[in-house]
């Protein structure tokens, strides 16, 4: 209509800026371009089938733990990844992809960790051990380590595996037996218990804070309202002789079950609610020993799922066609080891996988254009 627009036309547009002396209005013009091209690669969803991925140096190129690193996750709102392991020591690092400079490490001394995780404000770090009833928190803005002792009315001889709630309210802690005890993360003091039966491995707070899922050893997944703390509903993960490890995702879509055979099995939610035997819309059967890991990115285009019993066993699911990024991890460069946690940054442009060499891998998922 009307041939080629002036702001389409190169060779015009060379032109116009040889002879016009008023060039900031073709700057101007130039930064809307690479804007609207940012806009537009972000909104397109992400193909399936090869994923574009670039490797960077590891996120903690300038303090790599002595030993197992047990935790890597982003930071909620800055450009930042935390990472703690058994050396006792939990470590920030900002993220450029080049240099990843070290912010500062903490030391907790006779305290090896078990996990650690940001507040959902960014303003904490709460971190637990692998043989203590007590924790600790470290509060980034005062510089204070405060350790929690023994929780009253929590009956539990070590305090490891836990969840934060989304909406910053609520801590949960998996304690044997199939105990779950719910804590105000304001006062760090117990709310209510729950229990679900047999023992309790995972997990998973929804993205609104209304619900918990927890998984059980035997295979049984048990829904809770967080307001009344009762059990809404249970259902069976098909065909798991024990249940490892639960994620929901950001969505609200998708809940995903990990268990000992390395079966990740991926139900929509409004199913998991409503029936006894769901059958899941996908059986992700990648993984050769038990599913440890499982963790969606936040547009819930990728599942990341894992196991800590095989080198290498890391896959990325491509959402919603099911089907599995073929070029990662790379099979001809030995790099990721024994996946111990993995985590995708708040607008997933990196993916980090901590192994047991103490490692935080770092990966650009160069699909996503920013942090």
């Amino acid at each position: 209509m009307g041939g080629v627009p002036a702001w389409a036309d190169l060779e015009n547009r060379k032109k116009s800026k040889r002879t016009s002396s008023d060039s900031d209005s073709d700057d101007e013009e130039d930064d809307l371009l690479c804007r609207t091209g940012n806009f537009i690669t972000s909104s397109e969803s992400l193909p399936r089938g090869i994923l574009k991925v670039s490797t960077c140096i590891p996120a903690n190129q300038e303090r790599f733990a002595n030993g197992k690193l047990v935790t890597v996750q982003f930071h909620p709102s800055a450009q930042v990844v935390m990472t703690a392991g058994h050396d006792r020591s939990v470590s920030l690092f900002q993220v450029d992809g080049i240099r990843n400079p070290k912010i500062q490490s903490i030391y907790l001394e006779s305290f090896p960790i078990y996990k650690a995780r940001f507040s959902m404000d960014g303003e904490q770090v709460i971190a637990t051990g692998t043989h203590h009833s007590m924790f600790f928190v470290y509060d980034m803005m005062a510089g204070n380590i405060i350790p929690i002792p023994k929780v009253r009315g929590v009956e539990e001889k070590f305090l490891r595996n836990f969840e934060l709630s989304p909406d910053g309210s609520f801590m949960l802690l998996i304690g044997t037996s199939g105990y779950l005890h719910l804590l105000s993360m304001k006062t760090k003091e117990l709310i209510s218990t729950m229990k679900v039966n047999g023992r309790c491995t995972a997990s998973a707070f929804t993205p609104d804070s209304s619900k918990i899922y927890s998984y059980s050893k035997e295979g049984e997944v048990f829904i809770w309202d967080v307001r009344s703390r009762k059990c809404l509903h249970k259902f069976e993960d098909e065909g798991s002789l024990e249940g490892k490890c639960i994620a929901v995702s950001k969505n609200n879509q998708y809940v995903a079950c990990g268990s000992s055979s390395g079966v990740v099995n991926l139900y929509t939610t409004d199913v998991c609610l409503k029936e006894n035997h769901p059958k899941p819309v996908k059986a992700i059967m990648n993984l050769v020993t038990s599913a440890t890991c499982v963790t969606f990115n936040p547009t819930t285009e990728i599942l990341a799922v894992a196991s800590r019993d095989t080198d290498e066993a890391v896959k990325l699911v491509h959402l919603p066609s099911y089907t599995v990024f073929s070029n990662f991890p790379v099979f001809r460069r030995k790099q990721i080891y024994l996946t111990q946690s993995m985590d995708f940054s708040p607008r997933s442009g990196y993916f980090s996988v901590a192994n047991n060499k103490g490692k935080a891998l770092l990966f650009r998922l160069k699909h996503y254009s920013s942090f």
